[in-house]
């Protein structure tokens, strides 16, 4: 459904606004109570409530075992303090799915211990939210979030206290997933348009797709964005199986968003300066195809993931 949004024009701006709806509340799904179930995933799905994904922070990145935002527990309350980065859609999210930590790093047997995960509502008489203006993807909103004195239900925790880093992780494969699946989309709907552009466009007396110089690189970025795609189907298809997918599935999301990328990169080219020019759009999917490659991991990470993880290569971070 991702890559049809994604592939129909719309890009990533289509598919941000319906992506968190789609993976951020797995962890919800896969080891909430029947009551948060019931209470939590019918207004999503019905549209009456949207949330936001708020894990990453200003001084950590991807390092998500050195998160600093707290939640105290005060009897049936839990109080957070701290701030969060990047957090898209909320400006517009009525709840969020956060990652705090709830025991001190210095008393937790390993580094991912000791991280809980909520998902409560965002309530703005103590989380301020302050928009990033950026590159591409403008229809949706991306922010910092400052958290001062934010009570939260205990009912809100997801799983075991000190356990979020492991619902989390259990999360970061389908993503990965619908990442590469969107940025596949975005490459195709670049190639259309390139395609269509090189069929028209005559110069010195032919249309500039007769040449090879231009059929090439067109017909070698179809050929990438097919075999990414059957990556991603075979990561989805290992992960609703309940095999091990994380190879596959971090394989998926570094082809798709290369393909992607190098689609979109191509079309602007065949363009040529109308490929610069807005009214062709082009541009706009080249930014948006940034985005697949910087998040929710770098390709770097997961090379090295890969490195380690399937080689059996020794870590190197």
């Amino acid at each position: 459904m991702m890559e049809t949004i994604t592939e129909s024009g719309a890009g990533l701006s289509g598919a941000s606004a319906v992506h968190m709806n789609i993976f951020g509340l797995n962890p919800v799904v896969v080891f909430g109570t029947e009551e948060q179930k019931r209470r939590m995933l019918p207004p999503i799905a019905a549209g009456k409530e949207k949330a936001c994904f708020a894990v990453t922070e200003p001084n950590a990145g991807l390092q998500t075992t050195k998160l600093q935002t707290r939640a105290e527990r005060r009897g049936d309350r839990y109080v957070i303090n701290g701030a969060k980065i990047w957090i898209s859609t909320a400006q517009v999210a009525d709840k969020m799915l956060i990652l705090v930590r709830t025991t001190p790093p210095e008393e937790v047997g390993k580094p991912t211990d000791g991280l809980s995960l909520f998902y409560t509502a965002l309530d703005r008489r103590y989380v301020e939210v302050r928009e990033i203006e950026k590159m591409g993807r403008a229809a949706v909103d991306s922010n910092q979030m400052f958290i001062d004195g934010l009570e939260v239900p205990a009912d809100d925790r997801i799983g075991d206290e000190g356990a979020g880093f492991r619902y989390i992780l259990h999360g970061l494969n389908p993503e990965r997933v619908l990442v590469g699946a969107e940025a596949i989309g975005l490459g195709r709907a670049a190639l259309r348009r390139a395609s269509a552009y090189a069929k028209e466009r005559v110069v010195f007396d032919r249309p500039i797709g007769q040449n090879q110089a231009i059929q090439h690189p067109l017909a070698q970025c179809w050929v990438e964005l097919e075999a990414a795609d059957l990556m991603v189907f075979k990561a989805a298809w290992q992960y609703d199986n309940g095999l091990p997918c994380g190879p596959a599935a971090n394989a998926a999301k570094f082809l798709g968003a290369e393909a992607g990328h190098k689609a979109c990169q191509t079309a602007v080219m065949t363009l040529g300066g109308y490929g610069y020019a807005k009214e062709y759009h082009v541009e706009r999917y080249f930014r948006e195809s940034m985005i697949p490659r910087l998040a929710p991991v770098s390709p770097q990470l997961i090379l090295c993931f890969i490195a380690e993880r399937v080689l059996g290569l020794p870590k190197s971070y």
